[in-house]
């Protein structure tokens, strides 16, 4: 009976909730609680100022605490000095405080933090606590899910410290920005559930944006995705990301993403 209940959840939480399983942004929605999820992130982004690519990895583990509490440890992976070393990590922690539901949506709002510390190069204006500038984040996300499409926004304050022990943060640079992200993802396939083994196709589009508080400099990119979902548990996206409008110095603002995700459900029986 515990087993068909789980199946039966787990089958429940893919069914409404695929589809907003962003790349880039996290939903309101949280990993399942006692769930694991792990993941691989790699991209490869065209230098601007010199040839070739910056290459790096990301692996990630969240937890699910709760149904309204998850935490993830990050590690920041990358060859930006012609070298595949390891350069950071990060922490987040993000709290689901208010949820909507009904039979075919739902309206979720979660507050989160995310701390980093990483000891690369400093060369770009553009503030990125995942992987180029240690410092913090904080913000709001909500999300909506309307059948089969999910609708995700967040806004957050980021901040950026000296990436110690050799780098410090430029004094011409801002130190502190907004950020702001708007997310669709629509399930394409199957058109109807009929089992837990069903691949799932989502195709999402995610627009990314940041200000820089102290002298108004911006940008916003675009990424398409599309998402394949196996066996309810495992999954792979694939996306490309490009800059729509920037008067900010960014090192590497185009290239593509390959993301390996996989969940452990249900780790305390």
């Amino acid at each position: 009976m515990k087993k068909f209940l789980l199946i039966f959840v787990v089958f429940i939480f893919q069914k409404v909730s695929s589809q907003e399983l962003f790349l880039l942004t996290d939903p309101a929605s949280n990993v399942p609680a006692n769930s694991l999820a792990v993941n691989i992130l790699q991209s490869a982004f065209d230098r601007e100022m010199t040839s070739g690519y910056n290459y790096s990895i990301m692996p990630e583990a969240t937890y699910g605490i709760n149904k309204n509490l998850m935490v993830r440890a990050s590690a920041f992976v990358s060859n930006r000095n012609n070298n595949l070393v390891a350069e950071g990590g990060g922490v987040l922690a993000k709290y689901r405080f208010y949820s909507e539901d009904d039979l075919n949506s739902h309206f979720r709002l979660a507050a989160f933090g995310r701390y980093s510390f990483n000891n690369g190069d400093i060369n770009q204006e553009q503030i990125e606590i995942m992987g180029q500038n240690s410092g913090f984040e904080t913000g709001i996300v909500a999300t909506k899910l309307i059948k089969k499409l999910a609708i995700s926004s967040t806004v957050s304050f980021e901040k950026a410290f000296d990436n110690k022990p050799n780098n410090t943060f430029a004094d011409n640079f801002g130190n502190n920005a907004t950020n702001y992200t708007l997310s669709f993802g629509k399930l394409m396939y199957p058109k109807k559930y009929t089992s837990l083994k069903q691949t799932n196709i989502n195709l999402m589009v995610e627009f990314v944006g940041q200000t820089i508080n102290e002298n108004g400099i911006s940008y916003l990119d675009v990424v398409p995705v599309v998402q394949f979902i196996f066996n309810s548990q495992a999954r792979l996206d694939l996306a490309y990301r490009r800059e729509l409008l920037s008067s900010m110095v960014r090192s590497a603002p185009n290239g593509v993403y390959l993301n390996l995700y996989y969940t452990f459900f249900n780790l305390k029986k």
